[in-house]
């Protein structure tokens, strides 16, 4: 399952990606989220429930300004750089 936490408008795209099949549950991403903005999170894969990494409900709707400062303008995305397995990445594509 894969999770898309993000907007698109005027100024373009800004996608968090999530895919909780590869998350292994080790919170490295939520450890060096500036803005405390991930969380771990049940969903339900593979016919159990997994503790898998997500946007928390607060900042899902404010995600533009929560995640601006970590915008990959230069190519460093501190919960992306922290994920060993590849389960987050980051999505943004300015007009």
């Amino acid at each position: 399952m894969i999770t898309y936490y993000g907007y698109t408008d005027g100024s373009g795209e800004y996608y968090i990606v999530i895919d909780a099949e590869r998350c292994n549950s080790c919170e490295d991403c939520i450890k060096v989220c500036p803005q405390q903005a991930l969380q771990m999170e049940d969903m339900f894969i593979d016919l159990e429930d997994k503790p898998v990494a997500a946007v928390t409900e607060e900042h899902r709707k404010k995600i533009r300004y929560t995640c601006s400062p970590c915008k990959p303008e230069d190519g460093n995305v501190p919960c992306v750089s922290a994920c060993k397995l590849e389960a987050i990445k980051c999505i943004w594509k300015p007009k």
